[in-house]
Parts: structure tokens; sequence; C-alpha cells
């Protein structure tokens, strides 16, 4: 006997000005099914969560709810009709506790009064599906990203619902708590739930999903079971053509060696950590979440203050007490949080790129525009920038044509050493592909390329070695056929020093 679906979106349209979002998308998600929508970034997929869940109305289309026509005006009409969402960008109140945030609008009370003696088992519980080593009463603005992304995430589990759509749910998470996520879904369809997922990692879709619906500019392009598709079926669904490689080919020699770090300290996460970078390659970055990737970058980079060790570029000791210094040097590191700290998102792509080009761009006290147009183009030409003009704003991108902006306007300053942390969070197939295709270039040209990514298959798939972190230190640096799943865990779980110890 067929399955009646739990949702079912109807030849769904959405027009902004300019622009028809969505073209008469139909989508249906099964009792006990997970259901990935894929698509670019600009397909369509955010917009047509945000009607199912109220947050935008449709134009045009019918939304049912176990069969009946419902018009959601709110997200917590959505809500109450046993629809829930985590969705990609944070929605946390940071000033208050994990418990609070968890139970906003519906917290438990006590003659008027919230009753914490209840709530605090109640959010445990959730939090105990992953392990969680922080408790309901912590304050959200003291947790890492990751650890704001579980809270979200239980946000959404605690309210019972019957569907329950995660938009890029492991864009943050750590390789372990993902792990611990897909648990949860799983649970969840053995329940009798209905999940829609929206991720740009393949692997995720084709272990987790039944069914794959792809969109690509507002339209349907089609609907398959995972078990009768291939990566690259839905991958030419997507972007409209076979890409040829996602990574592209490695390098089988490398030429001098451009920079030596040697016995940096910093903090209790970067403490006697030494490597090398060759002209020609690209050294990858990988740690799991807290083993101090990050932090030793920011600390070469001069962002956050070192307590020792030496850095050579080229033969030359550095002297790098502040990001001015690492700037001045040619080393340049791109943050992980594009929209926090790498753009200007109300600016326009001009004035953005423009922000790191005042000096040269300034005359007599005046800005020359036409200067910062020309220079704007250039960026939007060489990255393939998608957008009407140079004077769109930054906060109307979507995350791929952001990226390439924020990679962009430093490629013009002329650096020497490039470092990118988490170049590609976010980001369609498409736009991976051609960040991936870029950094290659890069490094062919004589840029020394250091990435940290989180996703195992990206650093298998573009490093030329990997620098595997641990603890705060260099747990071991992966050449040839070493650069695999299982020996980079390995030595990022530290399971290769228990062996040597023993």
């Amino acid at each position: 006997m067929e399955r009646a679906p739990l949702l079912e979106a109807r030849k769904i349209r959405k027009r902004f000005p300019g622009t028809l979002a969505l073209d008469g998308v139909d989508l249906s998600v099964l009792p006990g099914e997970i259901h990935a929508v894929m698509g670019e970034n600009g397909a369509g997929k955010s917009t047509l969560l945000n009607i199912l869940t109220g947050s935008l109305s449709h134009d045009e289309g019918q939304i049912l709810v176990k069969g009946q026509e419902v018009n959601f005006r709110t997200p917590v009409e959505a809500r109450a009709n046993g629809l829930a969402i985590v969705h990609q960008e944070l929605s946390l109140f940071p000033a208050v506790s994990v418990m609070e945030n968890v139970l906003v609008g519906r917290s438990i009370a006590r003659m008027g009064l919230m009753d914490r003696k209840q709530m605090a088992p109640l959010v445990r519980s959730y939090l105990s599906k992953f392990d969680a080593t922080f408790g309901p009463e912590t304050i959200v603005k003291n947790l890492s990203v990751s650890q704001q992304q579980i809270v979200e995430i239980v946000k959404a589990l605690v309210m019972e619902a019957d569907v329950y759509i995660f938009d890029e749910p492991t864009s943050a998470l750590s390789v372990e708590d993902a792990e611990k996520l897909f648990v949860v879904l799983r649970q969840l369809r053995q329940q009798g739930k209905g999940i829609i997922y929206v991720s740009h990692k393949f692997d995720e879709i084709f272990d987790l999903s039944d069914r794959v619906s792809v969109l690509r500019d507002g339209r349907l392009i089609g609907t398959s079971s995972v078990s009768e598709v291939a990566p690259e079926d839905v991958i030419k669904m997507m972007v409209g053509r076979s890409l040829d490689r996602i990574y592209p080919e490695k390098t089988d020699h490398t030429g001098k060696k451009l920079m030596e770090v040697t016995d940096l300290n910093a903090g209790v996460r970067c403490h006697n950590v030494s490597f090398d970078l060759y002209e020609g390659e690209i050294l990858g970055v990988f740690g799991l979440v807290g083993a101090g990737r990050t932090e030793i970058m920011r600390a070469l980079a001069g962002i956050d203050p070192k307590t020792g060790g030496q850095v050579v570029l080229n033969g030359k000791h550095l002297r790098i007490r502040s990001i001015q210094d690492a700037i001045s040097h040619g080393i340049f590191y791109l943050t992980e949080d594009r929209k926090q700290q790498g753009l200007y998102l109300k600016l326009s792509i001009r004035d953005d790129i423009a922000s790191v080009h005042l000096e040269a761009l300034t005359k007599r006290g005046f800005f020359q525009t036409k200067s910062a147009s020309t220079i704007a183009t250039e960026v939007m030409q060489e990255l393939r920038v998608k957008a009407s003009s140079v004077n769109q704003l930054i906060n109307s991108l979507s995350g791929g044509n952001q990226q390439k902006v924020m990679i962009g306007k430093w490629l013009l300053r002329k650096p020497r050493i490039l470092i990118l942390d988490e170049p590609t969070r976010g980001i369609d197939v498409g736009a991976k592909a051609e960040i991936h295709q870029l950094l290659r270039r890069l490094a062919n040209e004589g840029i020394g390329v250091v990435f940290i990514s989180s996703e195992l298959p990206e650093i298998v798939g573009l490093s030329d070695r990997v620098l595997v972190i641990y603890d705060g230190g260099v747990a071991g640096t992966l050449t040839g056929g070493d650069i695999n799943d299982e020996t980079i865990m390995e030595y990022a779980s530290g399971l290769h020093i228990q062996e040597l110890v023993r």
C-alpha cells in the first residue's frame, strides 16, 4: 500500500522583483523517509524551505500537510502543524542559556514562572544524544560554533514534529558530531517521521537518503531513488553539464621550499608546530574540531599572539607580531567565517573589494570610484562571480559567489602565502570545483597554498600533502598513498601516538 505524504508541495511558484525564484516546483515527503534536496547556490532551495515553513508566502501552488491544504503565514503556524526546521544560519540568543534557547516560546511554566527543574532534564536528555560536554544552563555565547549548531538541532528535535527540515546541518559540525546526528536522523526515520535533508555533501546524501530531488534555476529537474542514481548523475542535473573533474590533478613535482615554520607556540591549541610549504603544492590541514587547526594558522598569520617559534619565508627570517606584519610579508589568512569576519555584507561588490585597497584607490583624499569599479570587474571576470554588476550587494550573492569575492579581493594584493580556512564550506559542487581549480592554478603560479577543511573527501582529493593536527600539535605529515580516509583519521584521533607509546 502506497504511503500518503506527510508534506507535499505542488506547483509552487515564487517571484521576486526581476527574478522567478521558483517555477512550478513539486516536492513530497513520505513517512519514514529521508528526502534529500540538492542544487547549486541560487537554485531555489532556501526559498522553497522558507515557503514550506511559513517564512515566505508563495504566489501560486499548494502546500498540503497530511493531505490537508495549508497556508502558513508565520513559522509559528508551521510549527503548530508539525514542521520543524534547522536553518543553516544560526538563530540563537547568545546572551541566554542553552535551555532557554531550546525551549524558547514553549517554556514549561509553574505559577507563571519558568520551571527550570522540569526543563533542565528534558534539554539534557536531548543533548546526551550528541554526548555534549556542556549543559542546559551554559550561556550560548560561550559555546563554539559547532556546539551552537548542536543547540540549533536540539531546538528542533525537542518539538517532536512530524516533518523535520535540515538545511546544511553538518556545515559547522565535527566529524564525530555529524555521525551522532546521522544516528538521530535514522532513529527519526524508524519512528515514521519525514525528513527533508539539504546538503552539498554527496557522501552524506548517498549514505542517508531514500530519495533525492534536484533543483536548478528555480525548477525541479528530477526526483530519483538514491539507489538508482550515481553522484555523477546528480551533478549533471545540478549544473546542467558534466564536470570533468571535481578535483584537479595533483602535482607530481614540487619546487623550492617557500616557507619553513619551526616550533610555533601560541596558547593551548598550538604547541611546537613545525612544517614546510613548497612551491607548486597544495598543503591540506586536517584535524578534528578542537584540535587547533585554526588556532595554529591564526598564530602564523599574526592574528593571535604567538609565544615562540620561527617563520622563514624564501630564506628570510620573519618577525610577525601582528596581522599587519604578516600581510606586509605577503602572508594572508582567509577566515572560515566569511559572513562575520571576511566580508562587508551590506556593501556592494565594488566597495567590499575596495576596502582592502583604499590606499591605492584614494588620491588627494578622494575615493576613485571608476578605478574601484575596474578592479572589481576584473575580480568578477577572473573568478567568474555571478552577479548583475559590481554594484550588487554582497548579502544578495550566493555562498559560492561570496567566497569568490573574498578570495579575489586578497589575490589583488599579490600574496606569497595564502591560507584558506574552510574555503568551500556551505557552497555547491559547481562552485567548489571552480575554487578547487583556482587553488591549483595559484599553486602552479608559485603562490603557497594552505587550506583547512573538515571534509575528508576534499582533503584527500585536493591535497598534495596533508598536515594532520591532533591536540594542538602536528600528528604527522602524509604524502602519496597515505593520503586516505583511514590513515588521516588514525592520525587525527591520536591512535598512532597510542601505538608508538605501546
